[in-house]
C-alpha cells in the first residue's frame, strides 16, 4: 500500500474481530539466510513481505542465490511470500573482487547486516572476494563494533568505510584462524550472537573442530536467541548451551541442510498492537498465527497485558484479548472516564528484557493506566531504528503525559485528558504502529510518515482500521449506478439514527478540495494526504467541507472530471478507504457505494445490494434531469447504464457484485419508501440474530 504523507486517526470506540498475522520478521530473515547457506532446496511459506525481508532477499540474489517466488493463492494475508531457495552449500557464488566489490544495500535492517556479516566472512574465507554493505543514514549510526571485534579476533578482514564501529563495512575474503572459542558481547544486541550461531556450523566444518560461542556480560533479548536455536534445528543444526554463567554455546562441524517445507509462524511483535487494541478499547480481538506453541518470546506481551488487567485467552496458534473485567466477573469493567479519557488498565512496573520490541506497545498502553507505569531493562531501544526511549518519551509528552527516562528505563504518568497531537515517527515502524493505539483516547491523533510501517507490516493501518470499524454497527449498501443508493441510504440512516457516508462523493470532495488548495492533480501523495485530513460532515444529502455546504459544488462537470483522474491513484484510493472506515462511529453507520460490502466494510453487520433494471434506472435519471431543466434521451441513458454496468462488473479492482451474504433488493417495481422499509426490516432482523437485541 502507498501511504500519504500523514494520516489522521479520529477517536475510536474499540476494536472487534480477528487478525491473521503476517509472517514473523525475525523468523523470516533467519530462514531466508539459512536456506541460502544450506545444501539443497528449501520451500518457504508465509514469509513476511516487507522492507526488511526484501533487503535480505535482494542481497541473497546479488550474492548468486536462486530465490524464486511462487504464487500464494488462498493466503488470508497480503503481506506474505512463498519462495523456493536453492542453497549454495556454504559458499556464495558472487562475492565481487577488490577492484570491483559487490555492493549490498540493507536499508535499516539490523538483523540483515548482523546475520549476513558472519555468513560472508565464513563463505569468503576459502573463495576470497570483496563485499561492501551499506544502509540508510540511521543504519550508519547503529553500532556493530562488538560483532566486528569478535570476527576480527578469528582473522576476518573487515574495514569501516565511515565512522569507526558503525556501518558501512567492507569485507575481504581471507583465511580465518582456527579458534576453539569465539567471544561476543551480549549487552548491545542479541542479533550479534544470532549471526555467529548461524555461521558457526560452517566455520566449524572448515576448521574440523567444534566451536564454543562465549557471551561476554549480560545477554539481552534472550528469547530471540532461542528462536535462532529453534530455526537452526529445522536445518539440521544442534546448538547446545554448555554453561549459563557465563553463557556458552557449543556447535559441532556440520553442513546446514535444506529443511524441505518451512512455514513461518505469525509475527508476535505485530500481534502486540492488536492485542493491546482489545485490552484498551471496547471489544474482543483475536490474533491468529501465534499462541501457546509459538517459539517467539514476544508472545509474553500477552502476560504483560494480563498484569494490566486484560483478559487473555490462549490457543495453540491464537491469542485473544478483551478489556479488564469488573471484579473478575463476566462483563467488561466500567471504564473510569475523566473527561472522556479511559484509565481502566492497571499500572505496571516491568522488566522488559525478554520483549524489547513489544514493550514499545506497553508504553502507549500506559497512557490508559490508573497510575504511572515503568518499563525497565530496555537499553537496547537506544540503538534500534531510532533512539526509541527518547522517541516514545517525546511523543507521549505531546499527548499530555508526564514522562521520566533513564539510560535503560522509561516511566509514563498518564494524562487526565489525552491531548490531540501529531506523532513524529522517526522513520520507525514500531513508533507509528504503537501510537495508532492512542486513537482510543478520545482525541484526534495524526501520524506523520505512516508509510514507515512497510519495514515489517505494509498494510498495518488498513488492517487496524478494519478491526476498529468492526466495533461499530455498519450497514453497507452497494449497487450499480442510478440504483438509488444515496437516496435510500440517507433515509435509512435517518430512520435508524445512524451516521451516513456517501462514499462516491468522497472522490469529488477530494477533487474540489485539491482545486481549492492548488494541489496538482499529478501529486499523488499530496492528494492522498489531503483525503485523510479533510474536515467532512454528511448531514443526510448535505455535505459540509470545513463547515461549508459543498453539496452542489462537487457536482460541477470539471470536478467530476478531476475526480475521475485522481481516482486511479492507489494512494488516493487507499487513503479514502481509511477515511471511509473512519466514518464508522457510534451509534452506527450506513455507507453506500459500489464496494462498501466487498472491500471497505467486508465485516459489516448487514450488506445490501440494491439493484434495478437498466431501463428503470434510466427512467429515474431521465425524470431527475428533466425536472432540473436539462435535456435527455431515455434510450441513450439506458444504453449508457448498461455499458457502465458491464465495465463495473469486469474491472480488475473491486468489480461490482453483491458481497458474500448480501441481501439483494430489486427496486424496479418498488417505491422509495418500500425499499427503505425493506432495508430497515432486514437490519432489525440481522441485529436480533447477531446480538439478540433490536437496534
Amino acid at each position: 500500500m502507498i501511504y500519504p504523507k500523514t494520516i489522521m486517526l479520529t477517536p475510536r470506540k474499540g476494536a472487534q474481530g480477528h487478525v491473521v498475522l503476517p509472517g514473523s520478521k525475525s523468523i523470516s530473515n533467519r530462514v531466508l539466510l539459512l536456506a541460502a547457506l544450506a545444501q539443497g532446496s528449501t520451500r518457504l511459506h508465509h514469509v513476511l513481505d516487507s522492507d526488511d525481508t526484501q533487503v535480505m532477499i535482494d542481497s541473497l540474489r546479488k550474492l548468486g542465490v536462486s530465490v524464486v517466488q511462487q504464487a500464494t493463492e488462498g493466503s488470508p494475508n497480503a503481506n506474505v511470500l512463498a519462495l523456493v531457495i536453492q542453497g549454495v552449500a556454504g559458499h556464495f557464488p558472487n562475492v565481487g573482487t577488490a577492484d570491483a566489490p559487490l555492493k549490498l544495500f540493507i536499508g535499516n535492517s539490523g538483523l540483515t547486516i548482523r546475520t549476513l556479516l558472519p555468513a560472508l566472512v565464513v563463505s569468503m574465507a576459502k573463495t576470497g572476494g570483496c563485499v561492501e554493505i551499506r544502509g540508510v543514514e540511521r543504519m550508519h549510526e547503529r553500532p556493530i563494533a562488538d560483532l566486528v571485534d569478535g570476527l576480527r579476533a578469528i582473522g576476518a578482514k573487515i574495514d569501516y568505510l565511515g565512522a569507526e564501529g558503525f556501518p558501512p563495512l567492507r569485507i575481504s575474503g581471507v583465511t580465518l584462524s582456527a579458534r576453539p572459542t569465539i567471544s561476543v558481547k551480549g549487552s548491545t544486541s542479541s542479533q550479534y550472537l544470532t549471526g555467529l550461531m548461524q555461521a558457526a556450523p560452517l566455520l566449524a566444518l572448515q576448521w574440523q573442530q567444534p566451536i564454543e560461542l562465549a557471551v561476554e556480560g549480560e545477554l539481552i533479548s534472550r528469547p530471540y536467541v532461542e528462536i535462532t536455536r529453534s530455526v537452526l534445528k529445522r536445518f539440521g543444526i544442534q546448538i547446545d548451551q554448555v554453561s549459563n554463567d557465563p553463557i556458552r554455546y557449543r556447535i559441532g562441524p556440520a553442513m546446514i541442510t535444506a529443511a524441505g517445507d518451512v512455514t513461518v509462524e505469525g509475527d508476535a511483535s505485530s500481534a502486540s498492537y492488536f492485542l493491546a487494541a482489545g485490552a484498551i478499547g471496547d471489544g474482543q480481538v483475536r490474533v491468529i498465527g501465534v499462541g501457546r506453541d509459538s517459539v517467539q518470546g514476544d508472545v509474553r506481551f500477552a502476560d504483560a497485558l494480563e498484569k494490566m488487567g486484560a483478559t487473555i485467552t490462549w490457543g495453540p496458534d491464537w491469542i485473544e484479548a478483551t478489556a479488564p473485567l469488573a471484579d473478575g466477573g463476566a462483563a467488561p469493567m466500567e471504564q473510569d472516564i475523566t473527561h472522556g479519557m479511559p484509565h481502566h488498565l492497571r499500572a505496571i512496573d516491568l522488566d522488559c528484557n525478554a520483549i524489547p520490541d513489544a514493550a514499545m506497545t506497553l508504553a502507549v498502553c500506559a497512557l490508559f493506566a490508573n497510575g504511572p507505569s515503568t518499563l525497565r531493562n530496555i537499553g537496547s531501544w537506544r540503538v534500534k531504528e531510532t533512539d526509541r526511549i527518547a522517541a516514545m518519551a517525546n511523543e507521549c509528552r505531546k499527548l499530555g503525559a508526564q514522562v521520566e527516562t533513564g539510560e535503560d528505563w522509561i516511566c509514563i504518568h498518564p494524562p487526565a485528558v489525552l491531548q490531540p497531537a501529531t506523532i513524529q515517527t522517526y522513520e520507525d515502524h514500531r513508533v507509528a504502529m504503537s501510537f495508532s493505539l492512542a486513537s482510543f483516547g478520545n482525541a484526534n491523533v495524526r501520524i506523520d510518515d505512516p508509510g514507515c510501517v512497510a519495514k515489517t507490516f505494509p498494510d498495518y493501518f488498513e488492517v487496524f482500521s478494519d478491526l476498529c470499524s468492526q466495533a461499530v454497527p455498519v450497514l453497507a449498501i452497494d449497487g450499480p449506478t442510478a440504483s438509488g443508493k444515496g437516496t435510500i441510504a440517507s433515509q435509512v440512516a435517518m430512520e435508524l439514527g445512524f451516521g451516513y457516508l456517501d462514499s462516491g462523493a468522497l472522490y469529488r470532495i477530494t477533487a474540489l478540495a485539491a482545486q481549492q488548495n492548488d494541489i496538482s492533480s499529478d501529486d499523488e501523495r499530496a492528494l492522498a494526504s489531503l483525503a485523510t485530513e479533510m474536515d467532512l460532515e454528511f448531514l443526510g444529502q448535505t455535505i459540509l467541507l470545513d463547515g461549508v455546504n459543498i453539496s452542489h459544488a462537487i457536482r460541477a462537470e470539471e470536478i467530476g472530471l478531476l475526480a475521475s483522474k485522481i481516482a486511479v491513484y492507489p494512494a488516493v484510493r487507499g487513503a479514502l478507504m481509511l477515511r471511509q472506515r473512519d466514518f464508522a462511529r457510534l451509534p452506527g453507520l450506513v455507507a453506500d457505494g459500489r464496494d462498501m460490502g466487498t472491500v471497505v466494510f467486508p465485516n459489516a453487520r448487514l450488506k445490501v445490494f440494491l439493484t434495478a433494471t437498466a431501463r428503470a434506472r434510466a427512467e429515474r435519471r431521465y425524470k431527475q434531469l428533466i425536472d432540473k431543466g436539462f435535456s435527455a434521451n431515455l434510450d441513450s441513458l439506458s444504453a449508457d447504464l448498461e455499458a457502465r454496468d458491464a465495465r463495473d462488473a469486469s474491472r480488475a479492482i473491486a468489480p461490482l457484485k453483491p458481497a458474500s451474504g448480501a441481501v439483494v433488493i430489486d427496486s424496479t417495481n418498488l417505491s422509495i419508501d418500500e425499499v427503505v422499509q425493506a432495508v430497515v426490516n432486514a437490519w432489525h432482523s440481522v441485529s436480533v440474530k447477531q446480538t439478540g437485541q433490536l437496534t
